[in-house]
């Protein structure tokens, strides 16, 4: 198999497909990367649940303000014109149908979109939080993720094994090997990394990937 991206180069992949002004709220950890590489010119209005709206890079090592973070307690900074408010007002936000993006990570993803991405079984975190309002709420839910488990096992199946985040609520997903849509509950392939073939990306993918029409080579920098 051909090398993999990198979370970083993920990141990046998934941030050139934010719109200019967009409202977007990333999931947290490895989503929180996504807002370092917006393409020049653009710039994405990002929202945390706990209740900033329009919040930006993270400050440098040692000028942290620690009263000021995201859902993910990461100290970040404020653009001119952010704002504070509430978290029932954040989540009435979400639940409203006020972002056009989440961008969320995954432990399993289903062909028809359904997302497993906050248990691991019995001895896992106790229980869902934000994520099931972002999944349903949000106009586009994408996800990023290794294409594998750590054992080398699909994260991308026929159905999860995993509870359940949301029902049918994924539209776009760019794992280490691809770019992958789901239309009409399949796994349509749109890019995948050069010099692997779709015999070898199929091997590591647990339903079926469907094309309709020539597959781009995934291309991202040198991160």
């Amino acid at each position: 198999m051909s090398d993999k991206l990198s979370n970083a180069q993920i990141a990046w992949r998934a941030a050139q497909d934010i719109q200019d002004g967009a409202y977007v709220n990333l999931g947290i950890g490895f989503p929180e990367m996504v807002a370092q590489y917006q393409p020049p010119g653009r710039q994405a209005i990002f929202h945390t649940e706990n209740g900033i709206l329009d919040f930006g890079q993270s400050p440098p090592k040692g000028e942290e303000d620690w009263d000021l973070i995201n859902a993910g307690k990461k100290a970040v900074t404020l653009k001119p014109g952010a704002a504070f408010f509430h978290h029932a007002d954040s989540f009435a936000m979400v639940r409203g149908g006020h972002l056009d993006v989440a961008i969320l990570g995954a432990y399993q993803v289903a062909r028809n979109g359904d997302l497993a991405n906050w248990s691991t079984g019995p001895k896992g975190v106790p229980a869902v939080g934000g994520a099931m309002d972002l999944v349903h709420g949000a106009k586009m839910v994408a996800v990023i993720t290794d294409h594998v488990t750590k054992d080398g096992k699909p994260k991308l199946l026929e159905s999860c094994t995993l509870p359940l985040t949301g029902v049918g609520c994924v539209t776009r997903i760019y794992t280490s090997l691809a770019v992958i849509d789901i239309v009409e509950k399949c796994f349509m392939l749109k890019e995948k990394m050069p010099g692997l073939s779709l015999a070898d990306l199929q091997a590591v993918t647990g339903a079926r990937l469907f094309t309709d029409g020539p597959v781009a080579d995934l291309i991202v920098p040198e991160l």
